[in-house]
């Protein structure tokens, strides 16, 4: 029986996931604070008041900076804190609705990111948005199964992370995902349309514990598979909770 795994979201842009048990989903929206802050990397043009989808490039993010993922990020929600360590130590705690510890951020990720950087890094929301890397506001889902065959594949453990989906199914034969696109699912109390595959960049390259650029997966998927994709978008039409173990149902 497919069910779901694991749930996770990225409170900011390109620094590490937060594995959630649970969720609320409303339609047509992300899962709630995912990618609700970024880092922009030197000017962007991006506007608060009239916020457009940006291309990722413009900030803070794994392709070019694979450094970040040294830190280990946790996020609580009630307050907007960020908690931001690396190897076991907290290098800071900021408050990101205050704009206070939105320049406490800026500030260490001006030093920890120098080398990378463009011009004064600076954090980035704006109410309602998601910087995800696709405009559309949607959920990617990722089969384990797959990533299993990606890793025989490549002839190495492949973390699942690499990928940084949302939602995680497991107990489903490996690609069958991609034969969802356009059609409905069901999981939990909530439904989604499958709007279409995700094609993979350079990011999934980046190993997610030890930071290293160890692998290179769109060249993996591509030598064995014929493609650059892993995982799927959803969109959610019905609102309803979210939770892991919950069972995948489709049609």
């Amino acid at each position: 029986m497919t069910s779901v795994a694991r749930i996770y979201r990225y409170p900011v842009k390109g620094l590490s996931a937060e594995a959630l048990a649970s969720v609320a989903l409303t339609p047509g929206e992300t899962i709630p604070f995912d990618r609700a802050w970024a880092i922009e990397n030197g000017p962007s043009g991006f506007d608060v008041a009239a916020p457009k989808h940006l291309p990722k490039i413009v900030f803070l993010m794994l392709m070019r900076n694979e450094r970040l993922a040294e830190l280990a990020a946790a996020f609580d929600e009630p307050t907007r804190t960020l908690t931001l360590s690396q190897n076991g130590e907290v290098k800071l705690t900021a408050r990101l609705d205050d704009d206070e510890g939105r320049r406490a951020l800026e500030d260490f990720l001006g030093a920890f990111a120098a080398d990378d950087l463009r011009g004064r890094p600076r954090v980035l929301a704006a109410p309602g948005h998601s910087f995800s890397d696709t405009a559309a506001k949607v959920l990617s889902l990722i089969n384990l199964e797959t990533v299993s065959a990606i890793a025989g594949a490549a002839g190495a453990d492949v973390h699942p992370l690499r990928f940084r989906g949302n939602v995680y199914i497991e107990n489903l034969p490996p690609w069958q995902e991609f034969e969802w696109v356009g059609q409905r699912l069901k999981i939990g109390t909530a439904e989604f349309s499958v709007t279409k595959r995700i094609d993979r960049c350079a990011a999934t390259n980046v190993n997610p514990v030890t930071a290293a650029r160890d692998m290179n997966i769109p060249k993996t998927l591509m030598q064995a598979f014929g493609h650059a994709d892993c995982g799927v978008y959803l969109k959610v039409e019905t609102p309803g909770a979210l939770n892991v173990g919950d069972v995948v149902s489709w049609r």
